[in-house]
């Protein structure tokens, strides 16, 4: 079980657990389906008929067009055939992006503003609060610009960002738009085809769907450049064998879990802490994020240290972007903030989900209490 007395888990922005629709999903498809979607016989055209209807289905969930969907193995995926797209077919000219967007989107464009051949990419960084308003990002956008990068929940402090604001500008201007919506999928509502962006990247294990399959919605009539030019499936736009049960299982998972059912257990969390820590941080708690999400600081004391004590103490949460763990760096996020290393380095998050109650918040409370006292002692503080 993912959460139990013993165990808790609390890091669903890192995966959340599977829904027993996309269980089923994926377990009936691996057996019933055994074909190949682009075998032209029975299997084939029986395997095809799933992808189409998942196709259907996440298209209607986002307010997109079935046209639209793209499936991949996830968000990284997806953000990087956005990217490649987009600068493949642009001359050198400039980029601009958050400087809060997941590694997934950082990484390529560091690389690319590192790469000599005359790209200028302009991280704008967040207010105090986490949010990198659309005054900011249109500021920076001119006429060289190629592409903008905006994504619409941040991964670490669960902040939303302004993305239809600054979407709606460049679109008068016909600037191709990349939005990273992996961690609003099911928290925030929005529609594909409102938004009017160019690129929208999603996860299925974000929200209780498996592992190793996403989607990029791609506008239509935007050209998408294969990363990896093979057996040209996904219209030519992602060559490689569609994952047909994960595809099942990532349209199944779909509108099954309520995140803002989990806001009373955050809050609960949130006014715990500060009642037993009153120096602890909670990073952008007048900001508005969605439900499930609390980033926090507790000064003096190191985040990687801090996930290693609970989760001997039964706890599940994490230190920054799972995506990046392993990495010991401070948080980008709150860097970019303005916070300083040492603070940055003092985080924690935490990503309630499915099964998590107020006795998991009152007793990571707890455990928190315990793990500072213990770590202070260690150091000769005072509790």
């Amino acid at each position: 079980m993912w959460t139990s007395l013993l165990h808790r888990y609390l890091d669903c922005n890192a995966t959340c657990p599977p829904v027993e629709a996309s269980l089923e999903a994926v377990a009936r498809v691996a057996k019933q389906a055994p074909g190949n979607p682009s075998s032209l016989h029975w299997a084939g055209r029986n395997a095809r008929r799933i992808v189409d209807d998942a196709r259907d289905t996440l298209a209607a969930h986002v307010g997109a067009e079935a046209g639209n969907v793209v499936f991949t193995s996830g968000g990284t995926e997806s953000n990087n055939i956005a990217i490649h797209s987009v600068i493949s077919a642009s001359k050198p000219g400039q980029v601009v992006a958050t400087a809060i967007e997941h590694p997934a989107v950082l990484e390529p464009l560091q690389a690319l503003s590192q790469s000599g051949k005359g790209w200028d990419v302009v991280f704008v960084r967040p207010d105090r609060d986490g949010v990198v308003t659309a005054q900011n990002m249109i500021e920076k956008i001119s006429e060289d610009t190629r592409l903008v990068c905006m994504m619409l929940v941040n991964n670490e402090s669960g902040v939303i960002q302004p993305v239809q604001q600054v979407a709606r500008h460049c679109r008068d201007l016909g600037v191709p738009v990349l939005v990273d919506a992996v961690q609003g999928l099911g928290k925030v509502a929005f529609s594909f085809k409102e938004l009017n962006v160019d690129f929208l990247s999603l996860s299925g294990h974000k929200i209780g769907g498996p592992k190793g399959v996403g989607s990029l919605l791609v506008r239509r009539g935007v050209k998408v450049v294969e990363l990896a030019p093979g057996g040209g499936q996904e219209r030519g736009r992602r060559s490689g064998t569609e994952n047909v049960p994960g595809i099942a299982g990532f349209a199944a998972a779909l509108g099954v879990i309520d995140f803002n059912q989990f806001k009373s257990v955050r809050d609960a969390f949130e006014a715990q802490l500060l009642e037993n820590i009153p120096e602890a941080v909670v990073i952008a708690i007048d900001a508005d994020r969605v439900t499930n999400t609390s980033l926090i600081v507790l000064p003096g004391m190191d985040g990687e240290t801090l996930l290693m004590q609970l989760d001997l103490a039964g706890f599940a949460v994490a230190s920054g972007s799972a995506c990046s763990s392993g990495k010991r760096q401070a948080s980008h996020v709150l860097l970019a903030m303005g916070m300083n290393d040492q603070a940055a380095r003092s985080s924690i998050r935490i990503s309630f989900g499915p099964g998590n109650t107020l006795d998991d918040a009152s007793a990571l409370v707890e455990s928190l209490v315990k793990v500072r006292s213990r770590l202070r002692g260690m150091a000769g503080l005072a509790a």
